[in-house]
């Protein structure tokens, strides 16, 4: 493409991680809607049940397709990708039929209050599924010529437009919830394939129109949109559908169909991976509607400090050490300067990820029971389920702190053939989780998929310290040590504990606020304790940020 690639990857990726927390951040208040207003039956049946069908559909019917497509887009031949592309409407149509077949009539029924809306909401998602599969030939000329900002405002409109239509459904039928989801469902999806298609029915004959003019009179805004568009080889809106393209060659690119089923293995895993927890929700019989939407809405609490904080810190970790150690050489072959800066950066950020962990199982203990019911009132906290669940997920937190940064320096020094073996090793152990999850959801309820996910996790994690204890065995560093906290603080923690249970026991049941500050004091007084113990740590992170702070005035 003439357009700058690489400009356009990173806007495409920055607007990604924009629109997955707006999304996130929608859902959050929706779920929390819907509580106060229908209960957790219903958003049991649609977070679970029915985005489990789309995501079902439209995962294996479009993500395969759209990464063949998108491999060297620039050397395309484009009718036969346009061709290809489509093959996702028949594809979704096909997957359609025969999954709201199995989620109508095989799996565990709903209530016969709910049957009738969750049967439309079957069809809906199916229906929604093949308009948005329709729309996916734009989609991907849209993203193949770097149009990042007409992806930036159809979804933010699409986002936007479902969930009004939703909320005021809704608001005027509560006891119509899922119908509202189903309608939402399919009018911002018409809504996104009218737009897309809107776009490029305005846009390319003023394109062809600026390609004939020789005199270059048009405004600054114009020559910006089509000036660096000289390779864009659509004439008209009609060259988006199959056979409207002309062609020499075959049909269908038979090089893009082999990619194509690659991808698809790849995809059908990654699904498995991804929807597990969901899937095995789905199939097994042992846990209702209400049960599930707790689970779901426990688990999108839980994984907040995941999304926003250890996320960033996993990313941005894996690119140091990268840049920091070789894959293919051993640590005493390397740059000693770059080996024990990266062995001292390890076990800091083992050190900042437990402690955050650690002060979330603390403090999750007492304060479970107070954010569930900020967060859905009466209604979420009417039984001890979600209290136990958000108790319980707070260890799995710990867990995931620490798999995400030795993971990330495990995958940033692993070599291509310990890459291949830790990609087989991935698949037994989600295979292995997948089974567990059954086993402990039957046993334990929904507390067994938090259990099976801390198992997973610790497999991952004893892995991993295996790798990184290896590495350095032959060296002076120590990196795995920061994993261990100072008595100091683990002693501050515990009296901590102590002290906010006892206040949620007797305090509680009198005053919320009261309880929320005795938290507050013992909270500030753990930081305190971790500020002083690691203040060479902060002073570090002070200067860095003076540092970048000179370079922007500068």
């Amino acid at each position: 493409m003439t357009r700058n690639v690489l400009k356009s990857s990173v806007q495409n990726a920055s607007f990604s991680i924009f629109f997955q927390i707006l999304f996130r951040c929608i859902t959050f208040v929706l779920n929390a809607f819907i509580i106060r207003t229908v209960g957790q039956d219903v958003l049991g049946i649609m977070n679970v049940r029915l985005l489990l069908l789309e995501s079902t559909i439209l995962f294996l019917s479009k993500e395969p397709l759209l990464k063949a497509c998108l491999t060297n887009a620039k050397s395309h031949n484009w009718a036969q990708v346009i061709n290809l592309i489509w093959v996702s409407v028949p594809i979704s149509a096909l997957l359609g039929l025969i999954l709201v077949y199995v989620w109508i009539h095989l799996l565990s029924p709903t209530d016969d209050i709910y049957y009738s809306q969750y049967k439309l909401g079957c069809y809906a998602i199916a229906i929604s599924c093949i308009i948005e599969q329709a729309t996916q030939s734009v989609v991907l000329v849209a993203q193949s010529f770097c149009f990042v900002k007409l992806k930036i405002i159809i979804e933010t409109i699409y986002i936007v437009c479902r969930t009004v239509t939703f909320v005021y459904l809704v608001v005027n039928h509560p006891n119509e919830a899922i119908n509202a989801f189903s309608i939402a469902q399919i009018v911002s999806a018409v809504l996104l394939c009218a737009l897309y298609y809107g776009f490029f029915t305005w846009y390319i004959p003023r394109l062809i129109k600026h390609r004939e003019q020789e005199d270059k009179d048009e405004n600054e805004k114009m020559v910006s949109l089509f000036s660096d568009m000289s390779d864009f080889p659509f004439r008209s809106v009609l060259n988006f559908f199959p056979g409207f393209m002309f062609n020499e060659d075959e049909k269908i690119d038979s090089n893009l169909l082999v990619l194509t089923i690659s991808f698809l293995k790849q995809s059908v895993i990654k699904q498995v991976l991804t929807e597990g927890e969901r899937y095995v929700m789905t199939i097994s019989p042992v846990l209702t509607f209400s049960q599930q939407s707790i689970y779901d809405i426990v688990n999108n609490l839980g994984s907040l400090a995941a999304r926003f904080i250890f996320r960033p810190i996993e990313e941005s970790a894996y690119f140091y050490f990268t840049q920091m150690i070789h894959r293919d050489q051993p640590l005493k072959k390397q740059n000693e300067k770059n080996v024990a800066e990266a062995a001292k950066v390890l076990g800091q950020l083992c050190k900042v990820v437990t402690s955050i962990g650690l002060i979330g199982v603390v403090f999750g203990q007492s304060y479970s029971y107070s954010l569930l019911y900020f967060y859905g009132g009466k209604k979420l906290v009417s039984t001890a389920l979600p209290t136990t669940l958000l108790q319980f997920h707070c260890f799995a937190i710990v867990l995931l702190a620490i798999n995400g940064v030795t993971e990330a320096y495990v995958f940033a020094t692993m070599n291509n053939n310990q890459l291949d073996k830790y990609n087989y090793l991935m698949v037994i152990f989600s295979i292995c989780f997948l089974l567990i999850s059954y086993v402990l959801t039957n046993v334990f309820g929904p507390v067994g998929f938090i259990l099976a996910n801390c198992s997973n996790m610790g497999a991952r994690i004893i892995h991993s310290l295996h790798f990184i204890h290896t590495k350095y065995l032959d060296t002076v560093y120590r990196p795995l040590d920061g994993l261990i906290p100072t008595w100091k603080f683990l002693s501050v923690l515990v009296f901590s504990g102590i002290c906010t249970k006892y206040s949620e026991l007797y305090f509680l049941p009198h005053s919320m606020l009261l309880h929320i500050g005795f938290g507050a004091f013992f909270f500030l007084l753990t930081m305190i304790t971790w500020m002083l113990e690691n203040r060479s740590l902060l002073e570090l992170g002070y200067a860095n940020y003076k540092r970048r702070v000179s370079l922007k005035t500068d």
